[in-house]
This record gives C-alpha cells, structure tokens and sequence, in this order.
C-alpha cells in the first residue's frame, strides 16, 4: 500500500498566497519596482550620472519623443533618473530593514523567552527608544554624520526596531506558554534548542511580514531626509529628485513632470510594500496550536473514529 505524498510547504502556501488578492497586487508592485532597478542600465534611455551639455531650452523641458516624463533643472532626462533613483530607495529599504529586523527579533526572543530582570530590562530600555522621535533623531545624527548611503542605512536601521521587538516578545510569550514547550523541557531540552527548533519557526512567520513592513517605513525616512537635503549627494534617488525640484523653481517654472514623477514612485514602493505585507499577515497567520510535538488534527480524528466504530457482535 503507497502512502499518500504530502504537499511541500512552499507550493501550499503558493496556492494560499495566490489566491490572496491584496497580496498578489504587492507582491507584482514590488516586484516591478525590484526589475526596474536590476535593469536600469538597459530600461534607461540616458546615463544619469554622465555629465551632458545642456541649453537654456533644455532645462525644464517638456515630455517628449527624446524625454518621454521631461527633464529636470539640469537638463537631464527624468526618466532615466526616475529609474536609477528606484535602486537608493530598495537599497536603504531591504538593509536597513534587515538590520532593525535583526535587532528586534533578537531582543524580542530573548525578553520573551528568558523573562525575569533580563526582559525588564530589555523591555525597559525598548520603551524609552518608543518614546523618542524617531524622525528627528534620525534627521539628527544623519546631520551631525557625514550624508552618505551607509550612513543612512546604519542610522534608520539601528532606530527602527523597537515595534519589531515588542511584537515578536508578545508572540514569544504566547508560544512559550503551549504544550510542545513544556513537553521539550520535560525530555531535557535546553534553552538554546527550545529556541532555535520550536519558538523561532513559529515566530518567523510574524518576523517576515513585519520585515516587509519595516521597508516601506525605511523608504518614507529615506525619501523624507533625501528630501531635506541629507541624502548622499552622489546617489540619485526619489527624495533628492523632490528636493531638486521644489528648491530649484520646478513648480513656478510648471514642472510637473519633475515633481509627479518620484512622488509615484514612493507611493507605489510603499503601497506595494503594506498591500504585500497585509497579505503575508493573513497568509502566514501561525496556527500555534499545531506542532509536530502535539497531537495532530489526524490523530485526533482517528482517534475518535476508533471510538465511535461499533464492536462486532453488539
């Protein structure tokens, strides 16, 4: 008798994922911003960081055949610099995110799991990192730092991670408390391996659709301080392409191609980023319930099919 092949678990979640609307649109608009930035040698019609000879008719020139979205204060064409200023923005948005992550899950699990004075103090330092700005303490040491793109990555990173720990402590706690980790413990598991086989796997699910999140928060911070004047000055990007546009006269000039332009493109990245992140959510929804420690829905329901099943000869 041939037993039954289960489903892997990433073409069961690929037929739940796809099946998720909301999903399904941020995943394609991520996706198509991620391709753009690949390609952005071969999509772009100019080299933005070539330097060119411009005329007076040439700033601010209208959309056309040779500018299909215009050009800008300098004379260069705004869709090539729409679309290497996509790679700023994912850069600084998939490390810095990464980083926070990193940060927050860590000290999540480990205040969650241990307790006791540790979590107090991780959780009390985590609440006076909630109760400062996070904006101006980033538009602060950015200022204070040399404006580069490491710089910024480091700086958003490091101070976009308390939501993240709070939530995976509040998840740990919950998972800490079921049956499989009781019944770890009572065979002589340690706490590392309690961690690494049974909380984290069931935290990580809650850990990537927070990561997603995260990017679009990173994003927002890095168009805002681009759009202050505190981005790497030799990096194009969407914040610094607004910051271009509104201090060197686009609007009174009638440019609204240079402005239109990167101002979509933050709201499509962020937008595809919470639409992704919100279908992940009820996608990825752990059931804590069920683990391959505790006794499964099968079990349960042969179980039950051996007590209802009538004895012979009643």
């Amino acid at each position: 008798m041939t037993q039954p092949t289960s489903t892997p678990p990433v073409r069961t979640f690929w037929r739940t994922f796809r099946r998720n609307r909301m999903g399904m649109a941020g995943a394609i608009m991520l996706t198509l911003v991620i391709l753009m930035a690949v390609f952005a040698p071969v999509l772009a019609p100019y080299d933005p960081y070539r330097p060119v000879r411009v005329t007076i008719d040439d700033i601010y020139a209208p959309p056309s055949a040779a500018h299909p979205l215009g050009t800008d204060d300098a004379g260069k064409d705004v869709l090539s610099n729409f679309i290497y200023g996509s790679r700023v923005s994912l850069i600084v948005g998939f490390f810095a995110s990464f980083i926070a992550i990193c940060i927050g899950g860590l000290v999540g699990i480990t205040a969650g799991f241990y307790g006791g004075k540790l979590e107090n103090g991780l959780m009390r330092f985590t609440d006076i990192m909630l109760v400062i700005p996070d904006f101006p303490l980033i538009v602060l040491l950015v200022a204070l730092t040399k404006p580069s793109l490491l710089n910024i990555i480091l700086v958003i990173g490091l101070l976009g991670w308390t939501s993240s720990a709070r939530l995976v402590r509040s998840q740990t706690l919950s998972v800490k408390q079921r049956k499989f980790v009781l019944r770890a413990r009572a065979i002589g598991a340690g706490n590392l391996h309690i961690i690494r086989r049974h909380i984290f796997p069931l935290v990580l699910p809650l850990i990537v659709v927070n990561t997603v999140l995260v990017i679009s928060l990173a994003v927002l911070n890095e168009s805002a301080l681009s759009f202050l004047g505190l981005s790497d000055p030799t990096k194009i990007s969407w914040g610094q392409m607004l910051n271009f546009a509104f201090t060197r006269g686009a609007m009174s000039a009638g440019a609204w191609w240079a402005l239109v332009a990167p101002g979509l493109g933050i709201v499509w990245l962020v937008l595809g980023c919470t639409l992704l992140g919100q279908g992940l959510e009820q996608v990825l929804n752990p059931r804590l319930e069920t683990h391959h420690l505790s006794v499964g829905s099968k079990m349960v329901a042969r179980m039950m099919g051996m007590k209802e099943k009538p004895v012979p000869g009643d």
